[in-house]
């Protein structure tokens, strides 16, 4: 049952051909198993996801017309609430606290018969790009225990691709959904700001968060987005007025060509933007999956991205000013000296640098701010003036492979790449979809992502399905998985 997508044993459950219970039993035994090695969960929950998954088999028996995900194990990242299950978003700071509520999306997976397996490692408040600034430990990536899943949302792409679960909840703030997923050989979609609810989601920076799916194909990832997409009273920025309706998408692509599509290919991302160099294979995976959507008759349009030299910058202003907010919640009293005390002791180093500079941002460099805030109106002006010449767009998600565990930490150069073709998505609050497309240096995976504008992703569900019927990238395993 490992080998089956989450599609392929939900049908096997609802069928009679496996057990809610023995499959849940399975995925549990193999999280005990072989999460040592990956350090993806970080609490399993077995009690309560075999309860679930005895409720689920019972709705099954009665004869109740079930999702086409029911019984299938999820893994959630830590950062989601779950009620009366500790939720730290691996910080020591939050250690021992258990929510009082469920996420709006733990509540509709829960309602769709999805059984959460356990909470997932991920970078310290969701503040990394490698998963190695987890109270918890790095985790590991399947393909190269020595190597990082990416981050922040790295235990769940470790989870997925190391077969401890065929579906994981991230969440993406600059790139923390595709990144994990390209260096993990996954699929993963990146939802227009608004299409999910945010209620529950500890904030990272909260006008770029969003969470989303990630499993090994692209049908999987957009059962599991129907199911967490949809309007929310609780969450004010969640202005979707209904679930997508992506199954009827992606029967609609099943041996369509790309005809009359419009692709547009950023020349200057291959070309050192940002001063920094891409990998040869990176590189030249990603321009064949651009061959690969051109043979089935799209028409690609190389064209240079612009501001592109501005991205990091305006991204990196906004998200630290926006946590230095978002953790001004977590004090530890009122007095300065004992909030000293807390945070000096509960966060990490790459949570207080993001913290200190946030609030320097917000005071003296408060001009910088709002020159960032203006920055990415530009950037998101940008978008919409490309998304009148084409359908969707074309990139890379990162410029390199996975790098080794200990590489990234004390090189900024390192962590910075890890933004460099995705943090623009967030910051104009559009959708993308990662998808592997190759394998480059030491045979470890590469991906790549398609751009779409807002609430344009049945469309870029459809193009994904076209493209992962014609390849088979999504397909492959790590040697031990």
């Amino acid at each position: 049952m490992f080998d089956m997508s989450a599609l392929e044993l939900s049908a096997a459950i609802r069928t009679g051909k496996l057990g809610a219970v023995e499959v849940a039993e399975a995925f549990l035994d193999r999280i005990e198993r072989e999460n040592p090695k990956l350090n993806a969960f970080v609490l399993p929950t077995r009690e309560k996801a075999l309860a679930d998954a005895r409720r689920v088999q019972a709705r099954i028996d009665r004869g109740e017309e079930m999702h086409p995900l029911a019984g299938v194990p999820v893994g959630v990242k830590e950062n989601v609430s779950t009620k009366g299950i500790a939720t730290t978003c691996s910080s020591k700071l939050l250690d021992g606290y258990l929510p009082e509520f469920d996420a709006a999306v733990v509540e509709k997976m829960e309602a769709a018969g999805l059984v959460v397996a356990g909470k997932i490692n991920m970078d310290e408040f969701a503040m990394g790009s490698s998963n190695e600034t987890s109270f918890f430990g790095p985790s590991r990536n399947p393909w190269d225990v020595s190597r990082v899943p990416g981050g922040s949302s790295g235990g769940s792409a470790a989870a997925v691709a190391g077969a401890l679960v065929p579906l994981a909840l991230g969440s993406d703030t600059g790139g923390s959904i595709r990144q994990p997923c390209a260096f993990c050989g996954l699929t993963g979609i990146k939802p227009t700001y608004g299409a999910v609810s945010r209620h529950g989601l500890f904030p990272c920076a909260p006008s770029l968060d969003q969470m989303g799916p990630m499993a090994r194909d692209i049908d999987d990832c957009a059962a599991l987005l129907e199911v967490m997409s949809g309007p929310d009273p609780r969450d004010a920025t969640c202005v979707i007025e209904k679930p997508f309706d992506l199954a009827s998408s992606i029967c609609a692509s099943r041996g369509v060509t790309m005809e009359g599509t419009r692709i547009g290919l950023p020349i200057n991302y291959f070309e050192g933007a940002f001063g920094g160099v891409m990998e040869d294979g990176v590189k030249k995976a990603v321009l064949e999956a651009a061959r690969e959507f051109a043979a089935a008759g799209a028409t690609i349009e190389e064209f240079e991205m612009p501001l592109v030299e501005y991205v990091f910058a305006v991204y990196y202003a906004i998200s630290c000013a926006e946590i230095s907010s978002s953790l001004a919640r977590f004090g530890g009293g009122r007095d300065i000296e004992s909030k000293r005390a807390v945070r000096g002791d509960g966060l990490g180093f790459e949570a207080k640098k993001r913290l200190m500079f946030g609030a320097l941002m917000l005071s003296e460099g408060a001009g910088d701010y709002d020159n960032a805030v203006h920055a990415r109106a530009l950037i998101k002006a940008a978008y919409e003036k490309l998304f009148g010449r084409f359908d969707m767009i074309l990139s890379p998600v990162t410029p390199g492979v996975a790098y080794g565990i200990g590489d990234g930490v004390n090189d900024p150069v390192t962590m910075r790449a890890g933004s460099m073709y995705v943090a623009s998505v967030n910051l104009a609050g559009l959708p993308a979809v990662a998808l592997p497309c190759g394998f480059g240096e030491r045979g470890l995976p590469v991906g790549f992502q398609l751009i779409g504008k807002a609430f344009s992703e049945p469309a870029l569900v459809s193009a994904a399905r076209v493209f992962q019927s014609r390849t088979d990238f999504h397909t492959k395993r790590p040697p031990a998985a």
